[in-house]
């Protein structure tokens, strides 16, 4: 069952983008911070606490998910922008990988690798010294 935020949860504040724009990026506070507290979301805790040990800058050591969205030119599209930045976040963390069965290497391959390596000695055995 996929996990979804719950857009309740994120707090948005407004602050003026960075980069060009003109006069308009003086004046308007169009980019987005999107703070997001693992701990006190409802997410399960499974997920929340491969989150807190997902490696990366956007999470602080409080454990909050901070995303800077500035793409578009309209608050509202990069309230969106982040939501789904978010999402990806936690679509990331909630994917658990298979654990891994140990395996041993086959007959055929111990077979190549040890005639491989008795090639490699006969081709270095015969690199000495030439004697008459």
């Amino acid at each position: 069952m996929p996990v979804t935020i719950d857009p309740i949860e994120v707090t948005f504040t407004a602050i003026r983008a960075q980069g060009p724009g003109g006069q308009n990026v003086n004046k308007v506070s169009c980019a987005v911070h999107a703070r997001f507290d693992i701990e006190a979301s409802s997410l399960p805790p499974h997920v929340k606490a491969r989150l807190r040990e997902l490696d990366d800058a956007r999470i602080t050591r409080e454990g909050v998910v901070v995303l800077k969205a500035q793409q578009s030119r309209s608050l509202e599209q990069n309230k969106i922008d982040a939501l789904r930045r978010l999402q990806e976040l936690v679509d990331r963390a909630s994917v658990v990988a298979p654990p891994r069965r140990p395996t041993r290497p086959t007959l055929g391959s111990q077979r190549r690798r040890l005639e491989s390596k008795a090639k490699s000695g006969r081709t270095k055995a015969l690199r000495g010294r030439v004697v008459d």
